[in-house]
């Protein structure tokens, strides 16, 4: 009798464990699962935000929806009348901003431009050209997108000769972004040199207390890879490093006031 008792509360909890298994399955499904059905507000302000700067399956993983669905919504939501005629400064500012992240077309969709007057506007983009030092604001987000555009098209985004980009580029130690490079010319041509005993024991001992374009050049890599390296290393600049960085930065404020 014990033992037929202990084996039938053996066979009642097999049952419980492969009931909660399939319970545990089922929730994972339904949390892997791409979303579906009515878009929200906030879903729909999101992908504005993020549609031609992004592409969409980048777009579809973070709103964890289906790429087709991501598609169908921009059509929607960007579905306004085609206008032509004069372009106002903030489309042209517009048009700057997603010049080279998408497509001519996505940019026509975007603005509500046919896409002859969008590549008419790019080419006249690549006309202008500006002398002088660079605005704080531009230098900024030359440094933001430098990695995820062409050299061309930022020539024609900030209105700057060829020459000018890439020594700028040069003078920060700017790399192109390895997804980037990879999309455009194949993954033979993003394989970076591997770190040697020596370029690690420089970082160790400087990163701390030098700024990461001075490292950089030192090391003859890019801002990118030294932050990256460091951050795996777990490094950390000094507080004496911090607060200088604070009072450069307080320094560029005051005199973009002046």
């Amino acid at each position: 009798m014990v033992v037929k008792r202990l084996e039938g509360l053996r066979a009642e909890y097999q049952r419980q464990d492969v009931g909660k298994l399939r319970s545990t399955r089922v929730g994972l499904g339904r949390a892997l699962a791409p979303r579906r059905g009515r878009w929200s507000q906030a879903e729909q302000a999101r992908l504005k935000q993020l549609y031609g700067l992004r592409d969409d399956a980048a777009i579809a993983r973070e709103l964890k929806r289906p790429v087709d669905s991501i598609r169908r919504m921009a059509e929607k939501l960007f579905a306004g009348p085609v206008h032509t005629g004069p372009w106002t400064a903030n489309e042209v500012m517009e048009l700057r901003r997603y010049l080279g992240a998408t497509s001519p077309e996505i940019i026509g969709r975007i603005l509500g431009r046919p896409v002859e007057e969008v590549n008419a506007r790019i080419f006249d983009l690549g006309r202008i050209k500006q002398d002088g030092s660079w605005q704080r604001e531009d230098l900024a987000e030359f440094k933001r997108i430098y990695g995820t555009r062409t050299d061309d098209d930022l020539s024609r985004i900030f209105g700057r000769s060829l020459e000018d980009i890439r020594k700028l580029a040069d003078e920060h130690a700017l790399a192109k972004d390895k997804a980037f490079v990879r999309k455009l010319v194949g993954e033979a041509s993003t394989r970076m040199p591997r770190w040697r005993g020596e370029e690690l024991d420089t970082l160790r001992r400087d990163y701390p207390v030098q700024s990461n374009l001075e490292l950089a050049r030192t090391l003859g890599r890019s801002v990118k890879s030294v932050v990256s390296k460091a951050h795996h290393l777990g490094l950390k600049k000094s507080t004496e490093r911090l607060r200088v960085m604070g009072r450069e930065n307080v320094s560029l404020r005051y005199q973009d006031t002046d």
